[in-house]
């Protein structure tokens, strides 16, 4: 089944081009066709799959407060006053809730701009220890999932770091370099033809899997159960 069109991304680029509330309201029957209703559907269809990679992971397909992300931006401390998003996104979260700083699995929808994503974005300080921690008990677990042969193929975990070591972790340590990151999430793209296919949604799955020892691994370290 084929979940996502050209349309999708023909409707963000339009979007980007005229990023007004007015024009918005014009084409609002466009965003609920090509953009909201596919993803609501993605949804829907991948709950099984999903809890078949962790029973704790939560796919709902309500149209607001679920999984689908707004399409509205947050203007209120931003300089920025662009009413929309330009990028469509769907966040798998943990059973917990929005109120804790849990790992989960993202898709990213944006012309030119596809990836799946897994881990945990810009986590609090006190969530973030709990991760180093885990990451200095549990080093050759860590190494084996980082250093996993198909998760190296496919993914890149990296991104902006601290400057100096955290506190109370030795600058020398020999995985310094995930200690100070800001993030702890693995991301693997793909192109829009993937995307418009009828088979994306498995391959969106296939990659969720080779994540899901980093996913889990992160979950359990910030005392979830995976």
């Amino acid at each position: 089944m084929r979940h996502f069109t050209p349309a999708l991304f023909e409707f963000l680029e339009d979007l980007a081009a005229n990023n007004r509330r007015d024009w918005f309201q014009a084409n609002k029957v466009r965003y609920r066709r090509d953009v909201q209703d596919p993803m609501v559907q993605f949804v829907a269809d991948f709950e099984d799959r999903l809890h078949s990679i962790s029973p704790h992971m939560v796919a709902d397909p309500r149209r607001s407060g679920g999984s689908v992300f707004r399409i509205n931006r947050d203007v209120r401390f931003s300089k920025d006053k662009r009413p929309y998003k330009t990028n469509a996104g769907i966040h798998f979260r943990h059973e917990v809730g929005r109120e804790v700083h849990g790992p989960g699995l993202y898709l990213h929808l944006e012309p030119d701009n596809v990836f799946a994503g897994a881990g945990l974005w810009k986590p609090n300080g006190a969530t973030a220890l709990k991760i180093r921690t885990a990451i200095t008990e549990h080093p050759q677990q860590w190494e084996k999932i980082v250093g996993e042969e198909e998760f190296v193929a496919r993914f890149d975990l990296e991104g902006e770091m601290l400057k100096r070591a955290p506190r109370g972790f030795d600058a020398a340590h020999p995985h310094i370099e995930y200690l100070k990151l800001k993030s702890f999430v693995a991301m693997t793209p793909f192109t829009e033809d993937e995307t418009c296919s009828p088979g994306f949604m498995d391959l969106y799955e296939e990659a969720c899997r080779v994540a899901a020892p980093l996913t889990g691994f992160l979950t359990t370290a910030v005392g979830l159960e995976w």
